[in-house]
């Protein structure tokens, strides 16, 4: 008994050993003065609600472990669930957000009040709905090792990025470091994480381009689950085993997000709490940093100019000179901090402060800094500290211009031959009014099929002449519905069934709405199919499941559809 009590000490101990040689080095623990206008957070987290493995005060409580002072929740949805209020849950705050898929990548949606329908489909429709109810959106996981997740529609109006995620960070190494990391994280597993973590070139060259266009915010994703199934997916197969990390705490002490509110939280008003943390998110005024690596650390950065002083993620106008400051405390023995204009580094400092100016004759450029930690992990080495930019010198975007030119010319659609196009399980009427003798409104009142998402759909559709849109940039209309929704307006060549569409927001107000030609897209087909307009002959207004739930009823009204355009 002794000898094997004795043989499995020595096993533990080797272990430990091994574990210990395996491991990462411990992080550096730095003392920051304490400010309680700068709070710190974690955004992009998932719970029982969709794919995660804790409930929401689960979470609350690994955030309070790991000392932060709120936590963003963000289970996949479609904005049709009545979010949470903010709340307080062991000293930390609460706020609930939701994580949005869309054709072209995963958008996630802050500060969105519910939705009246389901938000879904192209990424340029999630964007511009989000918008319109308030909310603040950003491109999660942008360029992830895993297709399916990664972010295709850098055209798109979207307000942040995340610089870093989490959950992509490890995707792309090789299964010798997975196993790695897998023993050692038993030991230090914050480090274990950041060790996966390397400079994510690709995607800080597509933000730092973006940011001339316009400003973007920048945040590190946490995207954590506290599960992981046996293909390292977030999903297990029914009746597979999922391992419980990395944990909450885990992830939550890798990094964290620095928001600077400008006032100290009432931490007794939550939903005032969550506004200044949002508002201050939304304003780019947030700071990510590799706790895992050496923390807690505060970046401060502000550009001085005549009329006042512009902080992180603000606009100086043109014509000024500019005196840019960053400061990072506590200094840091070999700790470097860089500041970058247009994504190249032009200043370096190794004593935590950079003064840089900009002359009023210069080129408008963005600057950001970052901080930089000797023998930090990955290849290129992660940035130690990311703040946001501040652009100066550029001219405020000018009034958007029209998409299309006005009409000079129309040809009305036929005003009968109406007719309906249904799933089986649908239910569909369709009732025409005379509004006049050339124009007849067509009111479609439809009822989507019961049961899970199977292809139901509802749909009015009309034939027309060869040629129709042939020379048309264009399909004009007026459309109300009986609540706000979204309409997928087709055109069809009956020869083959292919359909090219876009989607619109419909409200209970009637509208005329135009849709350009060049915006619509193939359905089931790859994008950039060709479109032969002399060939089609139909027009569809379709209400499916991509924004409709099954089940669901409801009224679309239709009236003087057209096409038109603006030459010969």
């Amino acid at each position: 008994m002794r000898r094997a009590l004795l043989v499995l000490i020595a096993l533990a101990a080797g272990l430990a050993a091994v574990t210990a040689m395996l491991a990462p080095r411990a992080r550096t623990r730095l003392a920051v003065k304490p400010d309680e206008t700068l709070v710190r957070g974690a955004i992009h987290v998932h719970t029982r609600i969709s794919d995660g493995a804790g409930t929401p005060d689960d979470v609350a409580r690994a955030a309070a472990k790991a000392g932060l002072d709120f936590v963003v929740l963000t289970d996949h949805g479609d904005g049709t669930r009545k979010p949470t209020p903010p709340r307080y849950v062991d000293g930390v705050l609460v706020i609930d957000a939701v994580e949005i898929s869309t054709t072209g990548g995963h958008y996630v949606a802050l500060g969105l009040e519910q939705a009246p329908y389901r938000l879904a489909g192209e990424p340029r429709d999630v964007i511009e709905d989000v918008t319109r109810l308030g909310g603040f959106g950003i491109a999660a996981h942008p360029d992830s090792p895993k297709a399916e997740l990664s972010w295709r529609e850098w055209q798109a109006p979207f307000n942040g990025i995340e610089w870093l995620n989490a959950d992509s960070a490890w995707r792309d190494e090789r299964r010798r470091a997975l196993v790695r990391a897998l023993i050692g994280y038993w030991l230090r597993g914050p480090e274990v994480i950041a060790s996966l973590l390397d400079r994510p070139v690709t995607t800080l060259v597509r933000w730092d381009a973006l940011t001339r266009r316009r400003m973007v915010v920048g945040l590190a994703g946490h995207d954590a689950h506290a599960r992981m199934g046996p293909r390292g997916e977030w999903e297990p197969t029914a009746g597979s085993y999922s391992l419980r990390l990395p944990s909450y705490v885990a992830t939550f002490r890798a990094f964290s997000l620095s928001v600077a509110l400008g006032a100290p939280l009432s931490r007794r008003d939550p939903h005032a709490d969550a506004a200044a943390v949002l508002g201050a998110v939304r304003a780019g005024r947030i700071t990510t940093v590799i706790d895992a690596v050496a923390g807690p650390a505060r970046l401060a950065f502000a550009a001085s100019h005549v009329g006042g002083q512009t902080p992180m993620g603000g606009d100086v106008r043109p014509g000024v000179d500019v005196s840019l400051a960053a400061s990072l405390e506590p200094p840091a023995p070999g700790a470097g901090l860089h500041l970058l204009k247009d994504g190249v580094v032009v200043a370096r400092s190794t004593d935590g402060l950079i003064v840089f100016a900009h002359a009023a004759l210069s080129a408008p450029a963005v600057y950001r800094v970052e901080g930089v930690w000797p023998g930090a992990p990955g290849v290129p080495p992660v940035p130690w500290v990311v703040g946001n930019p501040i652009r100066v010198g550029f001219t405020p975007p000018r009034a958007s211009v029209p998409l299309l030119l006005p009409a000079q010319w129309a040809m009305p659609a036929p005003v009968d031959g109406w007719r309906i196009e249904q799933h089986p399980a649908s239910v569909t009427t369709l009732t025409p009014t005379i509004l006049t003798p050339t124009n007849t409104a067509w009111t479609m009142t439809w009822r989507l099929g019961t049961g899970a998402p199977a292809g139901q759909y509802a749909a009015m559709a009309v034939d027309v002449p060869p040629g129709f849109v042939r020379r048309a940039d264009r399909l004009s209309f007026t459309i109300r519905s009986a609540a706000p929704m979204r309409v997928s307006v087709q055109i069809r060549i009956g020869s083959s069934g292919m359909r090219w569409q876009r989607s619109i927001y419909v409200s209970p107000s009637p509208t005329e709405q135009s849709i350009a030609v060049r915006e619509l897209t193939p359905v089931g087909a790859e994008p950039g199919t060709p479109l032969d307009l002399a060939r089609v002959d139909a027009i569809l207004f379709v209400v499916d499941t991509v924004n409709t739930a099954p089940g669901s009823t409801g009224e679309v009204w239709v009236s003087e559809v057209r096409a038109a355009g603006s030459g010969n």
